[in-house]
């Protein structure tokens, strides 16, 4: 694949309350990404103007859509998602900007999944007042793994020198233990080693596994999850040729330098992998979920509710979370290709023989 081709990025707006809105127009204010990418936002002109004035950006490369067949390549694409006006309160939390936020992550599912555009990028929601019959979820991965009809989805957190996979995602810490097991570490250890393969390009990838107790249970003292759990995990899928190693004593883990050691982190519950990730990552951050179809990124930060309207937010993150949605774009489309080549290189040589 041409690594000139520019990628269709649908974004979708997220709570329009929040900062989403903010970093997006922040983001494509610099126009030289542009040079790589044609953002199709999904949200509303209302919406978009109410923003834009005050982003810096040049309204001239703006063109407003109502149907994705018909992007501009050389223009950021607004696609209306609604057409009624809306109360915009930045720093508040309605109802309106939840509906709002899911038809917009609805539509761009729904894009995405007909090929009208390449990959997703989400805006932070506000995940209560987004709660609907539609919307019965505790986050953006379990809807679109759910829209997919995928049961194993991974959130990895990523950025250039680190990339931290969980186990379990958004469920009360009091319910991990009970959702831990020996299939699901093997299963998201499959997951992640696949992904890093062929969305990073790792061939023979080495992930570190993280314990759940202080200590690794400091001998079944204070837990024995890490021997009746976590290492017979582990010890699975080295059968599968996957190189896992552990488990790790998580508190000292990412202080040291074993993280240099490995290509990747599986980390048993959100804040055991999110909380050192942030601290150590947080304004280049990338959410990425692995295990669909379908190459889906975003910030690491929420709606930021406290900033929202004030122009302070940072685009840092929702910038690299494009670029990263491109790379692994890229990098799937070149994994499929050397795929095909292998195929057809031992199709052709059992025929010879």
């Amino acid at each position: 694949m041409s690594r000139g081709k520019k990628i269709r990025v649908g974004i979708s707006c997220g709570d329009f309350n929040g900062i989403g809105m903010e970093i997006v127009l922040k983001t494509f204010s610099d126009a030289r990404i542009m040079d790589h990418c044609v953002p199709v936002i999904y949200a509303s002109k209302q919406v978009f103007e109410y923003y834009n004035e005050h982003s810096g950006l040049d309204k001239g490369s703006v063109r407003f859509i109502q149907d994705t067949n018909r992007l501009d390549m050389k223009k950021i694409n607004v696609m209306s998602c609604w057409k009624e006006k809306v109360k915009i309160t930045p720093g508040e939390s309605t109802s309106e900007a939840g509906a709002c936020a899911f038809k917009s992550l609805k539509m761009a599912a729904e894009d995405i999944a007909s090929t009208k555009v390449d990959v997703m990028v989400t805006a932070p929601i506000n995940k209560h007042n987004m709660q609907s019959e539609e919307f019965n979820f505790p986050g953006h991965t379990e809807f679109l793994a759910d829209y997919a009809n995928e049961e194993n989805p991974l959130m990895i957190l990523v950025n250039d020198a680190l990339r931290v996979a969980l186990v379990t995602g958004h469920i009360p810490v009091s319910k991990v233990t009970e959702a831990l097991s020996v299939k699901k570490i093997a299963q998201k250890l499959q997951v992640l080693n696949k992904s890093l393969q062929q969305d990073f390009g790792i061939s023979r990838p080495r992930i570190a596994v993280l314990g759940l107790n202080p200590h690794n249970g400091d001998k079944g003292l204070m837990g024995d999850e890490e021997a009746q759990i976590i290492g017979p995990a582990i010890a699975s899928a080295q059968k599968e040729g996957i190189l896992a190693f552990g488990p790790f004593p998580a508190d000292g883990f990412f202080g040291s330098s074993s993280v240099q050691k490995f290509d990747a982190v599986l980390a048993m519950y959100h804040d055991q992998g999110l909380a050192p990730f942030k601290a150590l990552a947080f304004e280049n951050g990338v959410n990425f979920t692995a295990g669909l179809p379908i190459v889906r990124t975003s910030p690491d930060h929420g709606v930021a509710y406290d900033i929202a309207g004030t122009g302070q937010a940072s685009e840092a993150s929702f910038r690299q979370a494009v670029f990263a949605a491109c790379d692994i774009y890229r990098s799937r489309a070149e994994s499929r290709e050397l795929n095909a080549n292998s195929l057809k290189q031992a199709t052709a040589s059992a025929a010879a023989s």
